[in-house]
């Protein structure tokens, strides 16, 4: 498809829009080298790990580095869906995403080989809601934008990718990570790693909320869509955390079922308050909303 503009010599940038506030952000807090992070006190500590807590760390690592794997793959089709509907401030936005998804994939990846050693296969971990979610939804949500683009489609994609990968099942994850590690002061290295990329990713789901909202207000018609996609995937999601615990007898570090549960059910009311808030209202009403969060 050939050109007929380009915004830059027409309209030119709304840098109040918040995806242009959030690549401004991403611009100076995004660039940061997982080659650079000092593992070297979390191969002593690894070192006295129990196999069980060793087991424990590689189960989380495995799902953390397929699921970063998998964005990096799949991310392309919300991109240029976004691309081909001109929204420039947007696409310019998502343009970071595929290289902090990478940069995610090569740091838990280089913390595998130099510190856990891990060199077996180890999708062994992924159970069956696991596969689900990283083997066949979150691919085929985001690969049907390639033929269909509509804003249901967009839907389905963000609400799979933002809201419940990253939104629920990341979040959750960074929090089981902190909660074994930081209290024995364990690892500084990995937990250095992910407190970066947990902000990046926190950008990342600033911005599903916001095409989230920006959709449902262009297209109230579609509300009952993006509840359903939230509903069906929950039992997956809350899924994973059960396999990952009904792995052990005696869990490592002390860690309780319950409390990753409902850590996840918290996390998934939180963004789902936050996206009811765009039935009826107008896109500048979604700006302000999404400039006061934001702001918090």
């Amino acid at each position: 498809m050939s050109h007929t503009s380009f915004a830059t010599t027409t309209r030119g940038l709304n840098r109040e829009l918040p995806p242009m506030r959030l690549y401004e952000k991403a611009k100076k807090l995004g660039i940061w080298n997982p080659s650079d992070i000092d593992l070297a006190k979390d191969k002593q500590d690894w070192a006295g790990f129990t196999d069980e807590e060793k087991d424990l760390c590689l189960l989380l690592l495995s799902m953390f580095v397929a699921g970063e794997e998998a964005v990096t793959l799949d991310l392309l089709p919300l991109i240029q869906a976004i691309a081909q509907e001109g929204r420039l401030e947007e696409e310019m936005y998502l343009t970071t995403f595929l290289f902090e998804e990478a940069k995610h994939t090569d740091f838990f990846r280089r913390f595998m080989d130099e510190v856990a050693d891990a060199g077996a296969d180890l999708s062994l971990y992924h159970g069956d809601n696991y596969r689900q979610l990283f083997y066949e939804s979150l691919p085929d949500a985001l690969n049907a934008l390639r033929s269909d683009p509509s804003p249901a489609s967009q839907i389905r994609a963000s609400v799979t990718y933002n809201m419940v990968v990253e939104g629920v099942l990341a979040e959750t994850g960074y929090q089981a990570f902190f909660t074994m590690l930081e209290r024995n002061d364990l690892l500084p290295g990995l937990r250095k790693g992910i407190s970066l990329l947990k902000q990046d990713e926190s950008r990342h789901i600033a911005y599903g909320v916001y095409l989230l909202s920006r959709l449902i207000a262009e297209n109230p018609q579609e509300w009952d869509n993006l509840q359903m996609q939230m509903n069906i995937l929950l039992p997956s999601a809350i899924g994973v955390i059960g396999d990952a615990f009904a792995r052990y007898e005696v869990v490592p570090f002390g860690l309780k079922e319950e409390d990753f549960v409902n850590y996840a059910m918290s996390q998934f009311s939180k963004r789902f308050e936050r996206l009811e808030k765009a039935k009826g209202a107008s896109l500048d009403e979604v700006n302000k909303v999404a400039k006061e969060n934001e702001d918090s």
